[in-house]
């Protein structure tokens, strides 16, 4: 299956530069352009992307709104976001991901890079290594939402429904490991690792793993280390 995806950037070379380097991959295509956050959502529709490398800064509508408008419509459930940023970790990115991302790429990475993380979010999978997930954390406790409380409540209550092992995945899930991995720590297989995961984002509302990911620190259920 061919993975469609949707190039939203104000910066045009980069845009170009992104397009050749995807369309020389038989597996995937760039399937339209958007300058702007609502050039993007509305791409994201009328093009079924299946990916939107979204940059996070762009005049009017910016990548951080434009995520919530497609996460927020259930026509573009299937529409995984990919922040673009040029930091591994700032307010934007942690907002992107409360606001429904998939995970964040630098700028700077290498093109096999890029590739994979296309590939990744098309998958279902998040964007988020252990490295990133602690450093995500940190900016989630230091600068807290207004309505964290309330949303740490609400969702601690969700735990609830939880089984006592879909808990322990979705522990391992919020230290940035694959199914592989928290198989071998378990020492399950990997299919009853999915089968966990797949149960636990269907309790919590999750889209992906990176909301699990986000769902597990702001209900507390994992704290970070001091170190």
């Amino acid at each position: 299956m061919t993975i469609r995806v949707l190039l939203a950037d104000d910066q045009a070379l980069l845009r170009s530069a992104f397009r050749v380097l995807v369309d020389s991959e038989p597996d995937m295509e760039v399937v339209g352009e958007a300058s702007d956050g609502a050039e993007a959502v509305r791409l994201a529709k009328e093009e079924r992307a299946d990916v939107v490398l979204m940059d996070i800064r762009m005049p009017g509508t910016d990548g951080l709104a434009a995520t919530r408008l497609i996460s927020a419509d259930p026509a573009l459930a299937h529409v995984r976001v990919v922040i673009l940023t040029t930091f591994e970790v700032d307010d934007y990115v942690v907002q992107s991901l409360r606001a429904g991302a998939s995970g964040f790429l630098g700028k700077g990475s290498e093109p096999e890079e890029l590739l994979s993380a296309i590939r990744v979010a098309a998958g279902g999978e998040a964007l988020l290594s252990p490295a990133a997930t602690k450093g995500l954390i940190a900016r989630f406790l230091a600068q807290p939402e207004a309505d964290d409380k309330d949303r740490e409540g609400d969702r601690s209550a969700r735990l609830d429904a939880l089984t006592g092992r879909e808990r322990e995945v979705l522990v391992q899930v919020a230290a940035g490991l694959s199914n592989d991995e928290i198989a071998e720590r378990l020492a399950v297989s990997p299919l009853t690792v999915k089968t966990h995961v797949n149960r636990a984002m269907a309790k919590l509302g999750a889209r992906d793993r990176a909301q699990l990911v986000v769902t597990a620190y702001e209900s507390g259920l994992v704290r970070p280390r001091a170190d």
